[in-house]
């Protein structure tokens, strides 16, 4: 999948109560004058749409009839019939359950738009399942140079990215870019989400598999939308943004769904809503992956940007914590570093937590059984860095993320 330069947002106003055939209206007009995107959407063979819809039905809350945190049945509906009117393709859509580990090719429990696919004639592909391929990071990654991924979603003639707009208290807020995290294998075949859902780590990493997917099109979900937090029953705020976004790149497309929210794209950590880690749309950009600079984005749009404040990302920790686990996580990355061969003569092929320079966990599967929180003991400010000890360093940790991270922290006092 190769990347566009041309980048260009549509947003469009759609009441959140209209009906099927209003938001297929508006979802066609913000999509379809998208250039170039239908260029390769109409000559693909295989198209995968990677949809924001896998949590446990008993804790899917509903607003109005609407998954609050999950996009819409309404706006999967317009988009498959755009499809289905606009190309040829065999659609699939992909996704990795959270909740249970499986090799099954059928949507597991938690897949919420399994129903309605099945109705579509949509076939689920279970990202867990082989097979599977190491993929090099064109330019080097940002985080690691090379990430397992499922072949059939990257080798696809393009993918669709969809996403209800929220946001989240670990990233700050969780658009499409953030949506890519659901299609990362884990163990047996990959590594256990808490690898990657670390503290300095994810922002990169986010970047990262952003360049490998790369997605044609990126959809923006806001007919409702949530302040707060992603995920739990009962937590999180409703907004009612009556809108669809759609955009020709991943980052430029979260650029303006952060604007769009009232927060501006270039703010980092510790501001609102970044309180806990770095803005991934930001670190992407540095990278070279896409642009946050409203300016030169191509932006089409109808609706009016949400005042500032209007979405917020709730604080987990006190700053001092946060402050505290920032620091040592960097500390105890660099000082593995610095001291990898003793660590790989005791714990070769095996996951480590690491805390002060002592190894309080070890196993070679790298599923945490227990809560960082409890496994840090005594020294609950003290972070505890997870890695696995390659002797090759086959993954390529860029380990100085870790410098330049204790040189910002440095700087901000």
């Amino acid at each position: 999948m190769t990347e566009t330069q041309d980048y260009q947002v549509r947003a469009r106003y759609c009441d959140y109560r209209a009906d099927d055939e209003t938001v297929y209206r508006a979802l066609r007009s913000a999509v379809l004058p998208l250039r170039g995107v239908w260029d390769k959407l109409k000559g693909a063979q295989r198209i995968v749409i990677k949809f924001n819809q896998d949590y446990r039905k008993a804790r899917t809350p509903y607003f109005q009839g609407m998954r609050q945190q999950l996009v819409s049945d309404k706006v999967a509906r317009a988009l498959i019939r755009l499809l289905r009117e606009q190309t040829r393709a065999e659609l699939l859509y992909a996704d990795i359950t959270a909740f249970a580990r499986t090799d099954d090719a059928n949507p597991p429990p938690t897949a919420r738009m399994a129903d309605l696919m099945r109705e579509w004639g949509v076939t689920y592909l279970n990202g867990d399942r082989p097979p599977h391929k190491i993929y090099e990071v064109p330019g080097g990654g940002q985080m690691f140079k090379q990430y397992l991924l499922p072949e059939e979603i990257v080798e696809a003639d393009a993918l669709v990215n969809v996403q209800r707009l929220k946001n989240h208290k670990f990233m700050g807020t969780t658009l499409t870019l953030k949506n890519l995290f659901g299609l990362i294998p884990r163990e047996p075949h990959g590594r256990s989400r808490q690898y990657f859902h670390h503290l300095v780590r994810m922002p990169y990493m986010l970047a990262d598999v952003g360049r490998i997917f790369n997605p044609t099109l990126n959809i923006l979900d806001a007919l409702i939308s949530q302040a707060g937090e992603e995920w739990g029953h009962g937590r999180g705020t409703v907004r009612i943004t009556n809108a669809l976004i759609a955009g020709t790149h991943t980052v430029t497309t979260d650029a303006y769904g952060m604007a769009f929210m009232g927060h501006e794209p270039d703010v980092d950590w510790p501001e609102q809503p970044c309180r806990r880690d770095r803005n991934p749309v930001l670190a992407a950009a540095e990278g070279g992956f896409g642009t946050i600079d409203l300016d030169q984005i191509d932006v089409d749009s109808d609706v009016e940007l949400c005042p500032p404040g209007t979405f917020y990302s709730r604080q987990m920790d006190t700053t001092e914590r946060m402050l505290s686990w920032r620091r040592t996580t960097c500390e105890q990355a660099l000082y593995y570093r610095d001291h990898m061969q003793d660590f790989v003569s005791r714990y070769a092929g095996e996951y480590i937590l690491l805390q002060q320079g002592e190894v309080r966990w070890h196993d070679p599967s790298s599923i945490l059984k227990f809560s960082r929180r409890k496994l840090a003991g005594e020294n609950p400010d003290e972070a505890m860095w997870l890695k696995y000890v390659d002797p090759e360093e086959t993954e390529g940790e860029h380990f100085e993320v870790y410098e330049r991270t204790l040189e910002g922290m440095a700087q901000k006092g």
